[in-house]
C-alpha cells in the first residue's frame, strides 16, 4: 500500500479524470496541454499502480469500468483538494510579480482587452499575462484562471465579483451594404433587409420576441455563433447585425443604422477567487482590467 500511495502522484490522478470526463484520450491531451500518447502511457502507468482496469475501449472512445466508476468520487475529491493547496499557496504570495491567467470570451480578447494589456506590460514589466480566449466558463475554483471578464455574474462560492457596467449594443452594416441595399432607419424597415444573426443560440431570437417581434431562426440570411467571426460577417457585408458600440463606432468599415431602436445592454463583470483577488499581482492586475475596462462602458 505504501508503494502504491508514493507511486500515485497528482499528474496521474488528473490524468484519469480528464479521460474519464471527456471520453477521449485526444480530448484529454488537449485539455491538459500534452501529447495523446502521453495521456495513454500515463492511463497505462496508474492502471499499473492500482492493479485495475480503469477503462474499456471502444469505437467512438473510452468507457469507464467498474473500478473506474468507483473512483471518479475520490479523484474529484483529490482534485479539490489540491486545488486548494495550491490556492492557499498562491494567496501567501506577496510579490507584485509572476503569471496572472485571465479568461474573456473570444470577442473581448480580440477587440477589447490587448491595449489594456499592452499597457499593464508596459507598467507591469514583472507581470506575465496568460489571455485564455474562450467562449465557455473557466472553472475560478480550479485555478483554469485567475481573472474572468464575464457578461454575466458568477454565483459560485468564494468568488468576488465587480460590476463594470454595461456594454451598450447597436445596429450596424458595413458602408458597402448599405450603399447597394439602402439605410433602415425603424425596427420594422430593418426585417426587410438580409440580417446576420446566430446559428444555435436563441439570444438573438429571445431579445427579439421579447421586443413583440416573432422572429423566427430564417429571418436571418446568415447565421453564426462565433462572436468575432458574427462581426466579421457583417463588416464583410453579409448583411446588418447588432454590436458592441464602443467597438463598432472605432471601425470605418460600418455604420450604424436604426439609431433610435432601443436595445439591450451587456453586464460586464470581473471575478476571480477571493484567495486570489488578495495577491498584488492579481489585485493589480485586476485594477488595471477595471480601469481600462471603464471607457468601454456606459
Amino acid at each position: 500500500m505504501i508503494n502504491t500511495i508514493t507511486s500515485l502522484d497528482w499528474s496521474l490522478v488528473q490524468t484519469f479524470l480528464a479521460v474519464a470526463e471527456s471520453g477521449s484520450l485526444s480530448q484529454a491531451s488537449r485539455e491538459l496541454g500534452v501529447t495523446q500518447p502521453t495521456v495513454g502511457r500515463q492511463i497505462r502507468q496508474i492502471e499499473g499502480v492500482l492493479d485495475v482496469s480503469l477503462f474499456t475501449r471502444q469505437a467512438r472512445g473510452l468507457t469507464l469500468t467498474e473500478a473506474g466508476e468507483a473512483l471518479i468520487p475520490h479523484a474529484r475529491a483529490t482534485r479539490e483538494a489540491m486545488s486548494a493547496f495550491q490556492m492557499a499557496a498562491a494567496g501567501r504570495s506577496d510579490k507584485l510579480s509572476g503569471s496572472v491567467r485571465i479568461t474573456a470570451s473570444v470577442f473581448t480578447a480580440h477587440h477589447i482587452l490587448p491595449p489594456i494589456l499592452a499597457q499593464l506590460r508596459r507598467e507591469e514589466p514583472e507581470v506575465q499575462i496568460e489571455l485564455a480566449a474562450t467562449d465557455g466558463s473557466d472553472n475560478l475554483l480550479f485555478r483554469e484562471a485567475d481573472i474572468a471578464v464575464r457578461m454575466y455574474r458568477t454565483e459560485q462560492l468564494d468568488i468576488i465579483t465587480q460590476h463594470v457596467g454595461e456594454l451598450e449594443l447597436g445596429i450596424y452594416g458595413a458602408s458597402t451594404f448599405l450603399d447597394e441595399h439602402g439605410r433602415p432607419e425603424t425596427l420594422d424597415e430593418l426585417f426587410e433587409y438580409d440580417l446576420v444573426g446566430y446559428d444555435r443560440s436563441d439570444l438573438l431570437l429571445r431579445g427579439l420576441r421579447q421586443a413583440n417581434f416573432p422572429a423566427q431562426r430564417d429571418w436571418f440570411a446568415t447565421r453564426c455563433d462565433h462572436h468575432a467571426v458574427y462581426w466579421e460577417l457583417v463588416r464583410a457585408g453579409c448583411g446588418i447585425g447588432f454590436a458592441q458600440r464602443r467597438v463598432a463606432e472605432r471601425d470605418p468599415m460600418v455604420e450604424r443604422v436604426c439609431h433610435d431602436v432601443p436595445l439591450p445592454t451587456l453586464p460586464l463583470w470581473l471575478a476571480a477567487h477571493e484567495t486570489m483577488r488578495q495577491t498584488p499581482r492579481v489585485r493589480r492586475v485586476w485594477d488595471m482590467l477595471y480601469e481600462g475596462l471603464k471607457p468601454m462602458v456606459s
